[in-house]
């Protein structure tokens, strides 16, 4: 039986080679049905780029306000109060509980303060 089928094998793994690669060129990863998701996954993309940039540029500004030559005392001192947890005698302070952010959402953006 297997030799009446011989002369069609070559026939058969062909097909199957043009189905395998048409179904890829449908459905994989950069397939013609995929364009969507693609679309999709470079519009957060590029939100994510466009925040961090903006992130980018703050903490440039920052930077540059606390360089020696032009070092800005306003900037200064929010930062000592921040970083030492120091406070004026004069300041009000509203203590907001707010929930822990989790694990996920610390590594997305840097921190700003």
């Amino acid at each position: 039986m297997f030799e009446r089928l011989k002369p069609y094998l070559p026939s058969a793994c062909l097909a199957l080679l043009v189905l395998y690669l048409g179904v890829q060129a449908l459905t994989g990863e950069r397939g013609l049905l995929s364009g969507p998701e693609r679309h999709r996954a470079l519009d957060q993309r590029e939100a994510r780029l466009a925040s961090l940039t903006e992130a980018r540029a703050e903490l440039e500004t920052r930077v540059r306000h606390l360089r020696s030559d032009r070092l800005s005392r306003d900037l200064l001192e929010e930062r000592a109060r921040v970083v030492l947890g120091l406070v004026d005698p004069r300041d009000l302070i509203v203590r907001v509980s707010t929930p822990a952010p989790s694990p996920a959402a610390k590594d997305r953006l840097p921190e700003l303060s």
